[in-house]
C-alpha cells in the first residue's frame, strides 16, 4: 500500500512528455466528433443497437503473467467478454501499457484519434487535471447518471470529487478499499529485559530510545540502533506528521514535497537533527531511499524501534518472520507514541485519499457509453468480488461474507486471479463493504500468526488521522516545480539531521531559502489561495 525515487522519475517524463506531445496536440487528438459522439462525448446507442462494437480498455502490463496467460488473454480478460461484452454486443479489448513506461505511453496515445483506448487511467493527478485542461476528456457526469447509478453508489460522491474539474466530472477515481498508512513498532523483548514500560508520548520515547543505546538490551554493540531510520516517506513522514499543524481541521495539502511549508515542520527537523547527534536513529539512513538497509537491520534485530507502511512486515517469509526466525525470543508490539503538542497531543498521522487511481475517457471516444457501462458492471453483483478474489470454494471460502484465501489453493488456480488488481480498476484494494470489513478481508489474506499484529497495527494507522485537501483544479505550480521540490525535501532531512546542533538554525534557513527560490514561493502562493477559495469546511 505507499513520492519515491521512480515517483520523481515519473514526474520528469510526465513534464518531457506533456511538453513534447500536449503542447496542441492533444487537443487536435482528441477533439469531439459530432457525428459520432453525443453531447456527453459518448455512443448514441450506447450499445444497445443490433452493431457489434468494439470497447478498447488500457491494462498495465507487468510483465509477469503466469504461463499459460498473456496480459490480453487470461482468465479475468476471458470473465469480461462473457459476463460484460457478449451479453452487450461488445467485444472488449485490452491495450497494454507497460507499468514503468505509463505516462510516457499515455502521453503518447492520448495524441493519437484512433489508437487511444476508450477507458484509460494513471495514478498521478497532475496528468489527470492537465489532459482535462487540454480538453482531451469527457465530461462523465451526465452519463454516470444515465448508465451508472450502480458505480455512482460504489464510489461515493466524496471520492467522485477527486475526479472533477471547475465542477465538471472528467475521471471516475478508483475507490481505495483501506485508507490508514503508517504504524510505528516496538521490540517489546527490549522492554521487558530494560523493565521498561512501553512509551505514550514523544518524551517517553525519546527516554526509551536513549535507554536502548546507553543499556543495549539486545547486546549488539555497534550494531544496536535504538530508532531505525530510511530516507522514505513511513519513515520520515510519520515524524514529520507528528509535529505539524494540519491546513483545516483533519485536512492538509496532499503533496509530499509541501511538508516544509507547514507550521511545526522546524521542529521535526530539529527533532530529528538531536536524534541523529545523540546517535539514537540508523546512521547512514540518507543512503537508504529504498529501505533495504532497514529492513536488514529489522530482521537481524538490530533495531528497537521504527515506522513502516503498516502491512509491509507480516507478509510471509517477509520481515517478521525473519526476525522471529533470526532472533530467538525476539518480540515486536505496534505503537502509537509520537504526539503531536500542535493538536491536542493528539497521535497525528497521515492517511491516504479515499481515491485510487483516476479512470478517463479521452474526448475522441466513440464508446464513452459503452465504457461506463463496463465500469457499472463491475459495480454491479458480485462481480467486483469474483474479480479480485475468484471462484468460492477453490480460490476462496466466505466466513461471514468475507472472501477468506484458501491457502492450500493449488497455483493454477492462485494464478487466474495474479492480475486482479489491474482489472478491477474501480476499486484500489478489495472493496467488499465499509472499511473495517475491507480490511477483514485483508487480513484474512496475511500468515494466520501475524494477523493479530497487524490487525493492532492498522488499528493505530486509522488513530488521528489527517488527510489530503481537494481543491477541484489544479495546482499549477505543484506539476512546474514538483520534482524540483520533491528532491529538494530529502536534501533538507539529510542536510538538517546531520549538522552540528548549534550549526543548526543558520544551515535550516539556507535550505529553506533554496527551496522557497526553486518554486516554494510560488506553490505556498497559489495553495493559499486556493484554500482561501475552498467552500467552508
Amino acid at each position: 500500500m505507499t513520492m519515491n525515487v521512480n515517483q520523481g522519475v515519473l514526474k520528469k517524463a510526465i513534464g518531457i512528455g506533456l511538453t513534447a506531445v500536449m503542447g496542441g496536440s492533444l487537443l487536435a487528438g482528441c477533439s469531439s466528433d459530432s457525428k459520432n459522439n453525443t453531447a456527453d462525448g459518448g455512443s448514441a446507442a450506447g450499445g444497445d443497437s443490433a452493431e457489434r462494437v468494439t470497447l478498447k480498455v488500457e491494462v498495465f502490463d507487468r510483465g509477469n503473467s503466469p504461463a499459460p496467460y498473456t496480459i490480453t488473454n487470461n482468465y479475468l480478460t476471458k470473465l469480461v467478454q462473457e459476463r460484460f461484452g457478449d451479453p452487450n454486443n461488445i467485444d472488449v479489448e485490452f491495450v497494454p501499457i507497460q507499468r514503468s513506461e505509463e505516462v510516457t505511453k499515455l502521453n503518447v496515445l492520448m495524441a493519437s484519434n484512433s489508437d487511444v483506448p476508450d477507458i484509460v487511467f494513471t495514478y498521478d493527478s497532475s496528468v489527470f487535471y492537465r489532459y482535462a485542461q487540454q480538453g482531451g476528456l469527457t465530461d462523465v457526469g451526465a452519463l454516470l447518471d444515465e448508465y451508472g447509478p450502480n458505480l455512482k453508489k460504489f464510489i461515493g460522491e466524496d471520492t467522485l470529487a477527486f475526479g472533477q474539474l471547475e465542477g465538471k466530472q472528467f475521471a471516475i477515481p478508483g475507490k481505495r478499499a483501506i485508507t490508514g498508512r503508517y504504524s510505528s513498532y516496538i521490540r517489546q523483548d527490549w522492554l521487558d529485559k530494560l523493565g521498561l514500560p512501553v512509551p505514550t508520548t514523544t518524551d517517553e520515547l525519546y527516554t526509551t530510545l536513549k535507554a536502548f543505546k546507553e543499556k543495549d538490551p539486545g547486546g549488539l554493540g555497534s550494531k544496536n540502533i535504538p530508532m531505525g531510520m530510511a530516507l522514505a516517506p513511513a519513515q520520515f513522514e510519520t515524524l514529520i506528521y507528528s509535529f505539524m499543524k494540519p491546513v483545516s481541521g483533519d485536512l492538509t495539502y496532499g503533496q509530499r514535497y509541501e511538508l516544509p511549508l507547514h507550521e511545526g515542520f522546524k521542529e521535526a527537523m530539529q527533532f530529528l537533527n538531536k536524534l541523529y547527534n545523540e546517535g539514537l536513529i540508523s546512521k547512514d539512513f540518507s543512503l537508504d531511499e529504498d529501505k533495504t538497509q532497514l529492513a536488514k537491520d529489522i530482521q537481524n534485530g538490530n533495531i528497537g524501534y521504527w515506522s513502516e507502511d503498516v502491512d509491509v512486515l507480516f507478509y510471509a517469509d517477509g520481515t517478521l518472520d525473519n526476525l522471529y526466525k533470526n532472533v530467538q525470543g525476539s518480540k515486536v508490539l505496534p505503537v502509537d507514541v509520537l504526539t503531536n503538542a500542535k493538536v491536542d497531543n493528539k497521535h497525528i498521522k497521515s492517511r491516504y485519499a479515499s481515491n485510487g487511481m483516476y479512470i478517463m475517457i479521452p474526448k475522441s471516444s466513440k464508446r464513452a457509453v459503452e465504457a461506463v457501462k463496463y465500469l457499472d458492471w463491475m459495480a454491479s453483483d458480485n462481480n467486483l468480488i469474483d474479480m479480485y478474489s475468484g471462484v468460492e470454494g477453490e480460490n476462496y471460502d466466505l466466513v461471514d461474507g468475507i472472501p477468506v484465501v484458501k491457502a492450500d489453493a493449488p497455483q493454477e488456480i492462485v494464478d487466474r486471479i495474479y492480475n486482479a488488481g489491474d482489472m478491477a480498476i474501480i476499486s484500489n484494494g478489495k472493496n467488499i463493504g465499509d472499511q473495517a470489513t475491507n480490511e477483514k478481508a485483508w487480513v484474512s489474506g496475511f500468515p494466520e500468526r501475524n494477523q493479530e499484529t497487524l490487525k493492532q497495527s492498522i488499528a493505530i494507522a486509522n488513530t488521528d488521522t489527517v488527510g489530503p485537501l481537494v481543491f477541484g483544479k489544479p495546482i499549477e505550480a505543484e506539476s512546474q516545480y514538483g520534482t524540483t521540490l520533491n528532491d529538494k525535501l530529502a536534501v533538507i532531512i539529510v542536510k538538517t539531521a546531520m549538522v552540528k546542533p548549534e550549526e543548526f538554525e543558520t544551515v535550516y534557513e539556507q535550505e529553506m531559502k533554496d527551496y522557497m527560490s526553486l518554486g516554494g514561493a510560488k506553490l505556498k502562493e497559489e495553495l493559499e489561495q486556493a484554500l482561501k477559495e475552498l467552500p467552508a469546511q
